[in-house]
């Protein structure tokens, strides 16, 4: 019986399908100090470099020094000399910060101590002279100065019940000036069976007449219903639950304060058809000589327009104010509607019906 051997290929051999090629040359294994393999030692601590000093050069000490920047003499961020801010990019999920207007001027909020100076001050409110300039209501006005778009001699206010000088320069945002300019306001024709205001009485508010369905086939203003023109929608003044005619709704605060401030001078009239006997000086006491709740009630224009009915032009709006002043010269109201505001009338427009105030229409 013949034995043959099998001799295995040397390692630096290969196979016989990689005979030919290069052979390639095994990194060698550098073996671990003593230290660093015994694990039950912490390893050694690594060597400090010490920091390496640079001396200036004459041109460095000519060199002038930039303003803000820091002793290390980096140039300090357009921030400040706190760190920059980290750029954004496609891994940064952190909402966007909202920039006001005047982001980069200074802002005065109040402090304990400054709000007790405020409230010791004896000057007007922003809010007020904001108002009496004609810029806004004074409900406007608040909700300007907390968004932070109103600015008093440079500054940004955003404190409620600021008090200024009277002849502050006051400049307002463009942000205020375009919220402003979507406002809309109303003319409603009500009927009969509304309250002006809110509901009372099991009686609706005149605004759940404000719809598409109820706006005026005849209406020019070229503006569109949109919910959002309910927002705010609020009367500016009064007419009763028995009175029909004019009414005003606006989201406008210039408009209301024309209309019903305390120094308006808009004049209101109205057709009031009345029965029973006038006293002698009835018709002149009318005009001018009532009073109400011990107040003495401006001048008024009324006449007669046949023999049942007059006509009253007012410049203030007192509750009920037309039917007690009948009363006091022996006349009751049997019936009474508003024809105009200012240079507003109602025209053609039929009750519960409804159009838009035209860019063009002032009162």
């Amino acid at each position: 019986m013949t034995t043959i051997k099998l001799n295995k290929p040397a390692a630096d051999q290969g196979t016989p399908a990689d005979q030919g090629k290069p052979v390639a040359r095994k990194k060698p294994v550098r073996q671990k100090s003593p230290e660093l393999r015994d694990r039950t030692q912490a390893p050694a601590p690594k060597p400090v470099r010490p920091a390496r000093s640079v001396k200036p050069t004459a041109e460095d000490a000519a060199r002038p020094a930039r303003s803000g920047s820091k002793s290390s003499g980096k140039p300090a961020s357009q921030y400040g000399n706190g760190p920059s801010p980290r750029r954004a990019s496609g891994h940064d999920r952190s909402p966007a910060r909202t920039e006001k207007p005047y982001a980069n001027n200074r802002i005065v909020r109040a402090t304990p101590a400054t709000q007790a100076a405020i409230d010791s001050d004896t000057r007007p409110r922003l809010s007020k002279v904001m108002a009496e300039r004609g810029i806004c209501s004074r409900r406007e006005a608040d909700d300007w100065i907390v968004n932070g778009w109103v600015k008093v001699n440079g500054d940004i206010i955003e404190t409620l019940g600021t008090r200024i000088d009277p002849d502050a320069e006051i400049i307002i945002s463009t942000y205020a000036k375009e919220h402003q300019a979507e406002t809309v306001t109303v003319l409603l024709h009500k009927p009969l069976g509304y309250v002006s205001g809110q509901a009372e009485d099991g009686y609706e508010p005149a605004v759940v007449l404000f719809n598409p369905d109820n706006q005026w086939p005849e209406d020019s203003s070229g503006i569109s219903f949109k919910r959002g023109h309910l927002r705010g929608l609020a009367p500016a003044g009064r007419l009763d639950i028995d009175s029909t005619g004019l009414l005003i709704l606006t989201q406008d605060g210039r408009v209301a304060r024309k209309l019903i401030g305390d120094d308006s001078t808009v004049e209101k009239e109205y057709l009031v058809r009345v029965e029973g006997e006038l006293s002698a000086n009835g018709l002149a006491l009318l005009n001018h000589g009532l009073s109400l709740d011990g107040v003495t009630l401006k001048p008024a224009k009324v006449s007669w327009q046949n023999e049942d009915q007059l006509r009253f032009v007012l410049r203030e709006g007192r509750k009920r104010q037309i039917r007690r002043m009948c009363e006091l010269v022996g006349l009751h109201v049997v019936g009474l509607k508003r024809i105009r505001i200012g240079s507003i009338n109602l025209g053609k427009l039929p009750p519960g019906q409804w159009r838009y105030l035209a860019a063009n229409e002032r009162f």
